[in-house]
């Protein structure tokens, strides 16, 4: 079976906050915006390089907004995307340097966490593990 994620969903409360947040903060890339109907307003951004966006808006998940905490993306260098973090005004976790990567955090405004990791050199978990 080949598969390919390409979309996640991010439950918000405030979908022009959101926008705010991911497209003029972060510096994602505002895709589709639309209103289907009086209760449904889909809005999808994709990070800088991502084959994967996230969707988010009004009437389009039953997830509590701030209850996504499992969107994990990797960066090539953790250190560098927490300094960028900090510089968009956005709060991020210290970096955190673990055998299988190293890693930064952050939240939306609705407390949707994402993590950033930087993979470990090749083959160099399996040498940790095994010492």
């Amino acid at each position: 079976m080949q598969c390919r994620i390409e979309l996640i969903f991010v439950p918000v409360t405030d979908v022009d906050r959101a926008i705010a947040f991911y497209v003029d903060t972060l510096g994602f890339t505002l895709d589709i915006q639309a209103r289907v109907d009086e209760n449904t307003r889909f809005v999808q951004v994709t990070p800088p390089t991502s084959a994967c966006s996230i969707a988010f808006g009004e009437g389009i998940t039953d997830m509590t907004p701030g209850t996504q905490h499992s969107i994990q993306a990797v960066i090539p260098d953790a250190a560098a995307a927490h300094r960028e973090l900090l510089e968009r005004g956005v709060a991020a976790s210290d970096v955190e340097k673990l055998a299988w990567g190293s890693f930064t955090t952050f939240a939306d405004p609705d407390g949707n966490t994402w993590t950033l990791q930087e993979l470990p050199p090749p083959g160099s978990y399996e040498q940790a593990a095994q010492a």
